[in-house]
């Protein structure tokens, strides 16, 4: 009885241990959305701009933004690297923020935006850092998935599409916010999605973190 009681408690081990090893993605990584439901997110003004389809985030909808606080790092992310698999559709801007915190209006005043857009009418396009570094190129076309990756060590920040690099910057010493993002300065926070306006719909899904050492 003894030993089957064992054997029992060492296959649910063994099965949690892959369970979460699929979740997070190996060497690190953490999956910070279970495609299913929107544990360990939070929406600010307008929720039901977020909505889950077929294991993914879909953005559409008045202004909102879906900010992680969940338990990985307890939600305050300062060096780490932030990958997702996105899809935007046509005519459409969103945004991945990192080192922000939750806000109940507005678009966030801390923290920094890594710009998801390929064919919006702002000319700043994916993977440039909103208003620090911005880049007018186009990498990726509409309704095609393509992988956004950022990382940041220190006060430099990288951001590639697809592995290829788009984005390289490092703040200079004694940096000041630029006008109209107070809070646009390296420091730590935690994550978020934009919902931009009611005409950009973008997919988000596969959003994982691999948190760096300080």
């Amino acid at each position: 009885m003894i030993r089957n009681s064992l054997l029992v408690a060492t296959i649910l081990i063994l099965a949690a241990c892959t369970s979460t090893h699929k979740a997070s993605g190996g060497s690190g990584w953490i999956s910070l959305f279970d495609g299913k439901s929107f544990n360990g997110w939070k929406a600010s003004e307008k929720p039901g701009t977020f909505k889950i389809e077929d294991g993914s985030i879909a953005v559409s909808g008045p202004r909102s933004h879906l900010y992680y606080d969940g338990p990985v790092m307890n939600h305050n992310f300062k060096n780490f690297e932030l990958q997702a698999h996105v899809m935007t559709k046509p005519g459409s801007n969103s945004g991945m923020y990192f080192h922000t915190a939750y806000q109940e209006t507005g678009f966030p005043d801390k923290g920094f935006e890594v710009q998801v857009n390929n064919s919006h009418t702002d000319w700043k396009r994916t993977a440039g850092l909103y208003d620090i570094k911005d880049t007018r190129e186009v990498y990726v076309k509409d309704n095609e998935w393509f992988t956004l990756y950022i990382k940041v060590q220190g006060k430099s920040v990288t951001t590639k599409i697809n592995d290829k690099i788009v984005t390289e910057y490092t703040e200079p010493e004694n940096a000041e916010a630029p006008k109209g993002h107070p809070g646009r300065l390296i420091s730590s926070g935690t994550f978020a999605l934009q919902g931009h306006d009611p005409k950009s719909t973008v997919l988000f899904k596969d959003i994982m973190v691999k948190p760096l050492p300080d």
